[in-house]
């Protein structure tokens, strides 16, 4: 007994889907200095605002980094200021002739120097200034939490992600797509509440991924759909413009490829007759063939190495 079933049109396995919304902009949060988080004012799931505290450092060792910047500071000051009173001296001595040009250019290189060293530690406090406003995490969007990870206590590294958000404004649909094809340019997906909405491919993975064998895509909703709930799945109905209509679909496993090139079974009257193909592409289940056969024929799915023109078989649909 042989187990047959229908040639698809390609893409056909393309035609529905199920993908998930998604937001357009998903942004990993983390903080711009490294330390211990001291609290965590949200949750997984929230809404927050834009400018909305989220998490907080320990400020210790930045209020300290201040302190110093501060000190270095008033001590250039100090230095300014004494060489500004020492080059003021030395004007005089020049105009009573008692020292040379000569020398008293020694004492202005010293007060530049001088003002160059505080210019220096006014800018070190100001950065001093902004890397403690870095202990406090704001949301820099409006959106949703999708992910949250830093916990109160831990200690985060410049950069680490602490939470993802979801940016409020435009959403896609996310699919993945078998590998045997390129992706159709446009589609529909149908909404929870029935109605539906045009989407159009905005990436693509560059590569598939090596265990599935399958393309992850986005499609950009065209409409303005801004509230859709993430996370929840659509039916997608792909439209495959530059299908050729021709080329079928069929199981790996229908292909037979000893001797006289590629071929696919048919069952007449009881017998396994062989039809040659032409292999147009290989996926990871299916392949793409030319052939002269109508869609819907049924051919035999499995076990195609074992038959020989004219067998007796009895078939088994799928």
């Amino acid at each position: 007994m042989v187990r047959t079933t229908a040639i698809q049109t390609d893409g056909s396995a393309l035609h529905r889907l199920s993908g998930t919304i998604r937001a357009r902009y998903e942004t990993p949060i983390a903080f711009q200095v490294g330390g211990r988080i001291l609290g965590r004012d949200i949750d997984a799931g929230q809404r927050v605002m834009a400018g909305q505290l989220l998490f907080s450092l320990d400020p210790r060792d930045l209020n300290e980094a201040v302190n110093i910047a501060k000190a270095q500071l008033a001590t250039t000051e100090a230095a300014l200021a004494t060489a500004r009173s020492e080059l003021k001296r030395q004007k005089k001595l020049v105009a009573d002739n008692l020292i040379s040009e000569f020398e008293l250019e020694r004492f202005e290189l010293a007060k530049r120097s001088a003002a160059s060293q505080r210019n220096a530690a006014k800018a070190g406090l100001e950065q001093a200034r902004i890397t403690r406003s870095y202990a406090e995490l704001q949301a820099k969007h409006s959106g949703i939490l999708m992910e949250v990870s830093g916990e109160p206590g831990q200690v985060v590294s410049v950069g680490q992600t602490v939470a993802v958000l979801a940016q409020n404004g435009k959403r896609d649909v996310e699919l993945f797509l078998p590998d045997s094809r390129q992706p159709p340019r446009s589609g529909v997906a149908k909404l929870n509440d029935g109605s539906s909405v045009d989407l159009e491919l905005r990436e693509i993975a560059g590569a598939a991924d090596p265990a599935s064998r399958t393309w992850r895509a986005r499609y950009r909703i065209t409409s303005i759909k801004d509230d859709l709930p993430l996370g929840s799945i659509v039916q997608v109905q792909l439209t495959s413009e530059d299908t050729e209509q021709d080329t079928l679909v069929v199981p790996l496993g229908a292909l037979d490829e000893r001797d006289n090139g590629p071929r696919v079974w048919r069952v007449i009257d009881g017998h396994a007759q062989p039809v040659s193909v032409q292999i147009i592409g290989l996926g990871a289940e299916q392949a793409r063939i030319k052939a002269d056969l109508p869609p819907d024929t049924r051919i035999i799915a499995l076990g195609t190495h074992l038959l020989v023109p004219g067998m007796a078989v009895r078939t088994h649909d799928q």
